[in-house]
């Protein structure tokens, strides 16, 4: 059985080389925005090799820019990697961006908001559990003016960051190898791992080691099957902003790919437990959440 949200892209112009072109056109956009930061990450070092500092010193170069400012420099390539994708979709493939989104009739935004506020809650609980079990770890970090100014960069930014992965991996990705290939399963494997893959560069992969991309991978998967699924991506457009812009508000530590001036700061030791959690119980627990409040059916033949 064909999934009606990969054959979505049959109303649009969904010819192999037109996607080989797209990614080309994402990926161009997304380095091209990516300048600024580049740029300001060589005049630190600039200035540091100027000022006599050895530039391993200043490797990590995070810690040497504002935290609200190096968020919203990272931001940047998402931005410019969306506006891309837009076009690619709209105009290369001529798809309506409401046939690229969902099989339903409109895009529908009660599904982003239940997926955002059902994961945001969870993430919110397990962050302050841990707050409260461990409270010589997790201290207070809250500074009242930096905070309004990441609450404000974060709350823009950051679920265009997560609706971009979302539509480049679970849209055009998944939806692109569905239909050329006649499969489910395919893109869904493919893009899952390539999802994980993506996040080697992290430091999270430095101090938790490869383990952790069972967590990355695994969320992919957790995605890519809600996507499958529901015929649709609004479930996981709000899971993935409800994931990251809780996590860049309440909690923030000094090894992982967002540091910001969170309420909370983790000094614990890193340790896969929480990822491990999140995998094992929580995601299948989410599945099921969502499994019967949208009545889904056909799991093999949708996901095969």
């Amino acid at each position: 059985m064909e999934n009606k949200y990969i054959i979505q892209a049959s109303k649009g112009k969904p010819q192999a080389w037109r996607y080989v072109v797209g990614v080309l056109l994402v990926v161009f956009a997304s380095v091209l925005c990516s300048y600024p930061y580049s740029a300001k990450i060589n005049s630190l070092v600039l200035a540091g090799e100027a000022d006599g500092t050895r530039i391993q010193e200043v490797s990590y170069l995070m810690t040497l820019m504002d935290a609200n400012t190096t968020l919203f420099y990272m931001m940047l390539p998402f931005v410019g990697g969306l506006l891309a994708l837009y076009f690619v979709v709209t105009q290369l493939h001529k798809l309506s961006w409401t046939h690229f989104n969902t099989s339903r009739t409109k895009i529908d935004v009660k599904r982003v908001l239940f997926s955002f506020l059902v994961w945001g809650g969870i993430s919110t609980v397990v962050i302050l559990l841990n707050v409260f079990l461990n409270p010589d770890e997790v201290v207070l970090n809250f500074n009242c003016s930096k905070f309004i100014i990441l609450f404000g960069i974060s709350v823009v930014m950051i679920p265009i960051q997560t609706s971009f992965e979302e539509y480049l991996f679970r849209g055009y990705l998944l939806q692109g190898l569905g239909f050329i290939s006649k499969t489910n399963w395919f893109p869904l494997v493919v893009t899952s791992i390539t999802f994980g893959l993506m996040h080697l560069v992290n430091p999270e992969v430095t101090k938790l080691g490869y383990g952790i991309m069972a967590f990355y991978i695994g969320t992919g998967f957790l995605l890519g099957i809600i996507t499958l699924m529901d015929g649709g991506l609004e479930l996981s457009l709000g899971f993935h902003a409800a994931n990251n812009l809780i996590t860049a508000l309440l909690v923030t530590t000094d090894w992982t790919a967002f540091q910001t001036y969170a309420i909370f700061k983790d000094m614990s030791t890193p340790n896969l437990m929480v990822e491990l959690t999140l995998i094992l119980v929580l995601y299948p627990l989410l599945l099921w959440c969502f499994s019967k409040k949208y009545k889904w059916v056909n799991w093999k033949e949708k996901l095969g």
